[in-house]
């Protein structure tokens, strides 16, 4: 019951923001829009450190002073296998009227779609190998920890299923109704991406620190090459900093405190 419900809290905070497309405004206020996408980077990166890099380094203690090594490289191959991902697959990020990746005919409220799916299937893959640790009883993962950091996802989803699905209603041309959809599908890839990666890494547990810090990698890559520039659009303002600094705090907490 403990791992289904790890790998659907983030979907689930995916669908409940998603679902403010039927309450809120077509389009979030630009101010707002700079303090979630800042909250949302500084929770992936929090994230990252502690529930991921960290444990994966202590998991390589056999190795001396080479522990760094699982971690350093897995951070590289994930950051890599993103940037793959974002070159060969199209894709369109909000407030950009030039897609990304190989030429397409799609629709941009698909596009648009697809590049909030690139980024989050790190996510996925991330609560997925925690998870896969937890499984494991060898890696020192414990239930908390594991659902703190679905919960933490979760709670940096919610800003980011509605910024997706109400740009979708007012500028991609769809209803209210669809635009919850394609919302919500844009985080179905979280659910997948976690039962996969708990599959791989029962298969390949020796691997579990490349695979921490493989998630960490990429998630880190969707906060350097998405989430930042697009907060830090438009005019100047700390606005996206002062919502880092609230999102890593709250991860760092929730992190420490619970895990």
């Amino acid at each position: 019951m403990d791992i289904f419900l790890g790998i659907m809290i983030p979907f689930i905070g995916t669908t409940l923001g998603a679902a403010c497309v039927f309450f809120l405004k077509d389009r979030l206020h630009p101010a707002i829009q700079k303090i979630l996408l800042g909250f949302a980077s500084g929770v992936m990166v929090a994230a990252s450190v502690w529930s991921l890099i960290i444990p994966a380094i202590n998991l390589s203690e056999g190795m001396g002073k080479l522990s760094f090594l699982p971690a350093a490289v897995g951070i590289l191959l994930g950051m890599g296998f993103l940037l793959f991902l974002d070159s060969h697959v199209p894709h369109q990020h909000l407030d950009s009227e030039e897609a990304e990746g190989p030429e397409s005919h799609w629709r941009k409220s698909t596009m648009m779609v697809l590049a909030v799916t690139l980024h989050n299937l790190p996510e996925g893959m991330a609560v997925g190998v925690v998870l896969a640790g937890l499984l494991s009883g060898e890696s020192g993962i414990t239930t908390a920890s594991a659902i703190t950091l679905a919960l933490g996802i979760a709670i940096q989803n919610f800003p980011e299923g509605a910024i997706i699905s109400m740009p979708l209603k007012s500028e991609g041309g769809v209803s209210r109704k669809k635009a919850f959809l394609m919302g919500t599908l844009s985080g179905a890839v979280e659910p997948v991406g976690a039962a996969l990666t708990i599959l791989l890494a029962g298969v390949f547990l020796p691997i579990l620190p490349y695979l921490l810090a493989f998630a960490a990698g990429a998630m880190l890559y969707v906060v350097v090459e998405e989430l930042i520039p697009e907060a830090s659009e438009g005019a100047h303002s700390n606005l996206a900093t002062t919502g880092f600094a609230a999102g890593f705090i709250l991860m760092m907490i929730l992190d420490v405190a619970l895990g």
